[in-house]
């Protein structure tokens, strides 16, 4: 995808599991949006994982294996950001105490369940995964984004803006291995 959006032909990802079908009940308060993402993220992180685990293209598994830590830290961050917000917690306490955790299962960045992306991935070739983790990091990017806008509070509004770079730099590495593998 060299060029940016000014290069990308119109190609989507076709099948992938629906998104947005997960149900979460609307985040408005400050708490909420970080225990929201805390969730995305965690999500994220155990697709990544386990995308790396079960891929046998090497440089696709090192960059999901990169990706899920990266998803790892962004749940830290988020964690962190929680304390300063409310004080001291026990990590046993977010993002529970928050919003309780999706009944259907772990959810990810693009409202898709872990467990439906990753058997939808299976057999899938890489540029078809590629595909749909662009769509994935894309949502989150603007999520982060959309959080951000909504935060009065300066550090949170710096965390979201950290996460969206964070995002864009995951789909900037995604789009380049994509465009290796086409």
């Amino acid at each position: 995808m060299g060029g940016g959006i000014n290069a990308w032909k119109g190609l989507r990802a076709e099948g992938p599991p629906d998104s947005g079908m997960a149900y979460f009940a609307p985040a408005t308060r400050p708490e909420e949006l970080m225990a929201l993402a805390w969730y995305l993220e965690k999500g994220s992180h155990s697709f990544y994982s386990e995308l790396s685990r079960t891929l046998t293209d090497k440089v696709a598994k090192d960059l999901f294996r990169e990706l899920a830590a990266a998803e790892e830290r962004h749940q830290t961050t988020l964690a962190g950001l929680y304390r300063d917000f409310v004080g001291p917690v026990s990590t046993a306490e977010f993002p529970e105490s928050v919003i309780p955790s999706p009944e259907k299962g772990e959810i990810m960045e693009g409202g898709m369940l872990v467990s439906e992306a990753l058997d939808w991935a299976k057999g899938r070739e890489i540029k078809d995964i590629l595909d749909l983790s662009l769509s994935l990091e894309a949502n989150a990017y603007d999520l982060h984004l959309r959080m951000k806008a909504r935060l009065e509070d300066p550090r949170g509004k710096e965390v979201f803006t950290i996460l969206s770079h964070e995002e864009k730099d995951h789909l900037d590495r995604l789009s380049s291995l994509l465009e290796q593998e086409t």
